[in-house]
């Protein structure tokens, strides 16, 4: 009965130091976790010659009984210049032309790198605070609220969750900065990327909007098929898009 009494004592000595030391230990800032995935970005970065995927965007509107769908190709350059090419469409007209093809035509303007260094998750455009540390499905993450630095339509006000192992974008939840319409009461949205092998990948965007007049509007980004170009290249086949990519 010896052995099992002091195999015992060492299992509570070692998880009583151990505990210790993650008492002691305290978190990284969220600016150095910011820094760190903007680092493995730019690396990343370098690797890839561009890619190209597949969206679904479905759009309902309960109160007024509208569905809308929409299949477009996305290609992004090497410098993450985005072109859109709107496969079909399907449902209400007239949110197809006026919401989902309004989305894509800001989005490829602010996708340019001038455009996008006024919007990217940045010390120049945003505050960080560490908020904790918690699972995102089986890997552990850096919860960081993030406050934008001026009211501006394209930036955002909400939380992400930044893989601690990739340091790699893994969820954006929040809302925008500053209201883009008078018609609109108030914006929600979830962004979730996916590790798959190496890459990370977009998965899916969630987002409802309180419209005034037209009640509530759903609206979720599918993502699939999502591949980087190099791999059709042979002497660049290992190369992949950077962690969270932009969706």
């Amino acid at each position: 009965m010896r052995n099992p009494t002091i195999f015992g004592a060492f299992l509570l000595l070692f998880t009583a130091t151990a505990l210790g030391a993650t008492d002691g230990d305290s978190l990284p800032s969220a600016d150095v976790v910011v820094a760190r995935m903007l680092a493995h970005n730019a690396q990343r970065q370098m690797q890839l010659a561009g890619y190209h995927g597949m969206r679904r965007y479905v759009l309902e509107n309960d109160r007024l009984n509208k569905h809308a769908e929409m299949l477009v190709r996305v290609e992004g350059d090497a410098d993450e210049t985005k072109h859109f090419q709107v496969v079909s469409e399907d449902g209400w007209h007239s949110a197809q032309k006026h919401v989902l093809q309004k989305m894509l035509a800001t989005e490829a303007d602010t996708s340019s790198p001038e455009a996008r260094l006024k919007t990217r998750l940045s010390p120049e455009n945003y505050e960080f605070n560490m908020a904790r540390t918690g699972l995102l499905g089986d890997r552990m993450t850096y919860v960081i609220d993030v406050k934008p630095r001026r009211s501006d339509e394209h930036l955002f006000e909400g939380q992400i969750w930044i893989d601690a192992q990739d340091y790699a974008l893994a969820r954006v939840e929040g809302k925008p900065a500053k209201n883009p319409s008078f018609w609109i009461r108030s914006v929600h949205f979830v962004h979730t990327y996916e590790k798959n092998g190496p890459f990370w990948f977009p998965v899916s965007t969630e987002s409802v909007t309180e419209v005034r007049i037209f009640g509530q509007t759903s609206l979720t980004i599918h993502y699939f098929d999502y591949t980087p170009s190099s791999q059709q290249m042979p002497e660049t086949a290992s190369a992949a898009p950077r962690g969270g990519l932009t969706p």
